[in-house]
């Protein structure tokens, strides 16, 4: 079992992001998420981190799975990806600044665009499959790129 979550909320064409204030990936945008309790599954973690880093509640998933990789000391290491669709009438209006960092909503297409550096490593690569894949999955990041296990 892994120990966090990332979920990106989707309103159409745009995906809640969060340019993070901390460690780790300070400075970046991602998902919004966070580190799984004890007693909680990664569903209930990731549900439970999107509200209260958003004020969001979204009842289910539309597309979820793993991203896994391998650490400097050859240990394996990932994370719970989720992809959450909410309606057009959902009204948050951002930026907003949060205890965590900035919440914006991002176009796809800007998220996507290959030369957006300022995206985190691994989400251009991995998003597309959560925006194309209505299931489970599992990923693999190696030697730069993103694998379909």
């Amino acid at each position: 079992m892994y120990k966090y979550t990332v979920c990106f909320v989707r309103n159409e064409n745009n995906i809640l992001m969060l340019n993070r204030e901390k460690s780790p990936i300070m400075g970046v945008w991602n998902g919004v998420g966070g580190k799984i309790e004890k007693g909680e599954t990664p569903d209930e973690g990731a549900l439970r981190e999107v509200f209260e880093e958003t004020g969001i509640s979204v009842e289910r998933y539309f597309s979820k799975g793993t991203v896994s990789w391998e650490t400097s000391n050859g240990e394996l290491d990932g994370i719970y990806v989720y992809l959450y669709e909410v309606t057009n009438h959902l009204k948050l209006e951002t930026p907003i600044k949060t205890r965590e960092g900035i919440l914006d909503w991002k176009s796809i297409n800007w998220i996507l665009n290959p030369i957006n550096l300022g995206i985190a490593e691994m989400v251009s690569q991995y998003l597309p499959v959560l925006l194309n894949k209505a299931d489970n999955y599992s990923l693999k990041y190696q030697d730069g790129q993103i694998h379909i296990n």
